[in-house]
C-alpha cells in the first residue's frame, strides 16, 4: 500500500525516564498535588461570568477568554496547566455546583472554564467541540479483555455505551471531563502513566519496547475526514528533544489489520500491545469521578479508560460527563510522525483534533 509519511521511525531512547510524569497508581492515590478544589469566590466568579454571557446571548460554541472573566480563578488554572506539562499528567478542579444548572447551562459554563485552558478542539467532522459522553448505545457494545477486543463498534461509539474502554489516548494535548451525574453503579475512571508504563516495558521485554517505539498502522476515527488517507502509521512511543509522547488506541490499530493492503502485524508486535495493556492494568489508579469534578488529562503522558456502568434512570443516576478537546499554550515538541494526524508539531500550536470537511491537515 502507499504509505504516508509517517511511515517511518522517530527516535528511540533506550534509558529510563523518570520523573513526576513517571508514576505508579499507588503513588499518585498518596499524592493531592494533582487535585485542586474551587473556593466559594471562585464559584461565585464563575457563576457571575455565567450569568453575562447568557445575557449577552452567547454561544457555548463561540464563547472565548475575554467573554468569560475569571481573574480569581486564572492562578488556579495556570497552576492545573503545568501540573498537566511538567507535573503527574493528571490534574482535578472539584467543586463545581453542578446541582444548580440545567444541561444545557453547564455546556456555557464547562466552555468557558474551558477557554482559560486552551483553544477548542473540533472532536467530529462537523466541527462538534463538545462530546456527551453517556450510555447512547442501547446495550449494543460488546464486553472484551483488557488487551483484545474483536467487535465492530468505533472508539467514540465505545465510548457512548456503557461498556468499559480499554487505555487509550485521544487526539488532542489536553482532555477535559467534567461529571455533570454519575451512573447507578460502576463507571470508575482509569488512568495510567504512559511513561510508568514504557519504562517496565523497557525493564521487562527490551525487545518489545522497541517495537513500540517502530510505527503501527492505524485507521483514522470514523469522524475524521482523513485528508484522503484512510490510514496512517506512528509508533506507540515517541520522542523529541528530550520529551516523550504516546498515542495508543488498539482498537484503531485492530481495524487497520482488516483493511487490505495494510502490513500485518507479526505476533511480536501484538505482543508488545498485550504487555502495554497488562502493564497500564498493573500501573494506574482507579477513582470515581464525582459530580462537579473536572478531570484533565495530558494525552502525551497518560492513558485514560473506564469501567462498564449500570445507569438507574428511575433516581436519575444516568452517567453524564461533557468532554473537551484542548491545544494550550504549554506543550511540548511533537514527533514528526505526529504531523500528518495533529497538523502542527510546534509546541504551543494549535494542532490536533479532528480533521472537518473542508480543512486541511496543517493546522
Amino acid at each position: 500500500m502507499s504509505a504516508s509519511f509517517s511511515d517511518r521511525s522517530d527516535e528511540i531512547v533506550r534509558a529510563p525516564m523518570t520523573g513526576t510524569a513517571a508514576w505508579s497508581g499507588p503513588e499518585l492515590a498518596a499524592d493531592d498535588g494533582w487535585k485542586q478544589e474551587l473556593t466559594a469566590s471562585e464559584v461565585a466568579e464563575i457563576d457571575a461570568a455565567f450569568r453575562g454571557a447568557k445575557a449577552r446571548g452567547l454561544d457555548f460554541k463561540a464563547v472565548a477568554k475575554a467573554d468569560f472573566p475569571l481573574p480569581i480563578l486564572a492562578p488556579k488554572l495556570s497552576a492545573l496547566l503545568d501540573q498537566l506539562e511538567s507535573g503527574r499528567g493528571v490534574a482535578l478542579l472539584s467543586g463545581l455546583p453542578v446541582q444548580n444548572y440545567d444541561d444545557e447551562d453547564l455546556r456555557m459554563l464547562w466552555a468557558g472554564i474551558g477557554a482559560h485552558v486552551g483553544p477548542l478542539l473540533p472532536q467530529s467532522i462537523d466541527g462538534k467541540l463538545m462530546r456527551d459522553v453517556r450510555d447512547e448505545a442501547s446495550g449494543k457494545f460488546q464486553a472484551h479483555a483488557p488487551s483484545k477486543a474483536e467487535n465492530s463498534l468505533t472508539s467514540t461509539q465505545k465510548a457512548q455505551s456503557n461498556g468499559p474502554l480499554r487505555f487509550h489516548t485521544d487526539r488532542a494535548d489536553v482532555l477535559g471531563l467534567l461529571c455533570v451525574r454519575q451512573a447507578g453503579a460502576g463507571g470508575e475512571s482509569k488512568v495510567a502513566s504512559s511513561l510508568a508504563v514504557r519504562n517496565e516495558i523497557l525493564k521487562r521485554r527490551p525487545d518489545l519496547h522497541d517495537l513500540l517505539c517502530q510505527p503501527y498502522w492505524r485507521t483514522r476515527e470514523t469522524q475524521d475526514v482523513g485528508g484522503g488517507h484512510k490510514v496512517f502509521a506512528m509508533p506507540v512511543f515517541s520522542f523529541r528533544d528530550g520529551h516523550f509522547s504516546s498515542q495508543y488506541s488498539r482498537t484503531f490499530v485492530e481495524e487497520a489489520q482488516r483493511i487490505d493492503g495494510v502490513p500485518k502485524m507479526t505476533p511480536e508486535m501484538d505482543a508488545a500491545l498485550d504487555l502495554l495493556a497488562e502493564v497500564a492494568e498493573e500501573k494506574c489508579h482507579v477513582f470515581r469521578l464525582q459530580p462537579g469534578e473536572m478531570v484533565f488529562y495530558n494525552n502525551h503522558l497518560v492513558y485514560h479508560g473506564r469501567t462498564p456502568f449500570t445507569d438507574d434512570a428511575a433516581s436519575r443516576a444516568d452517567r453524564l460527563l461533557y468532554r473537551l478537546w484542548f491545544a494550550p499554550k504549554n506543550t511540548r515538541p511533537l514527533p514528526e510522525s505526529y504531523r500528518e494526524t495533529w497538523g502542527s508539531i510546534d509546541p504551543g500550536a494549535y494542532r490536533g483534533g479532528m480533521m472537518t470537511a473542508g480543512a486541511s491537515a496543517a493546522a
